[in-house]
């Protein structure tokens, strides 16, 4: 968790390639790297991980929801609408789990309990 009042740190794909080459090449422990550079140890280890299964591509930075672009393209591929199906069932079965639903949509919405309690949205 990083520190209350400091802005969230965002690294670039050559930063994070730095520090995993740092790590894998040339032998560097992720504790030496985080005493030396400032950045926490677990970071570069999942930083890591993702290099070696996925490649270079796997450091971009990652952005908002994966799935707002789906749901807005007109032109979807049999593919791209099955994975928002699943995502947003999901979501839906997460929620179910928690013990409430939906109802309503927009500034409507309100979220029931399984006791019969009502809030509003948070968004109101």
């Amino acid at each position: 968790m990083g520190k209350k009042g400091v802005a969230h740190r965002k690294w670039t794909k050559d930063e994070k390639l730095h520090f995993v080459k740092l790590h894998l090449n040339e032998h560097i422990s992720t504790m030496q790297i985080e005493r030396e550079y400032g950045i926490r140890s677990s970071l570069i280890s999942e930083w890591c991980r993702r290099y070696i299964e996925e490649g270079e591509d796997a450091l971009e930075p990652r952005s908002g929801n994966r799935y707002a672009a789906l749901t807005t393209s007109k032109s979807l591929s049999e593919l791209d609408k099955l994975r928002l199906i699943v995502a947003k069932q999901e979501v839906e079965i997460a929620r179910l789990k928690k013990g409430y639903w939906v109802e309503g949509v927009g500034a409507n919405k309100e979220y029931v309990t399984g006791r019969g309690k009502t809030t509003k949205s948070s968004r109101n």
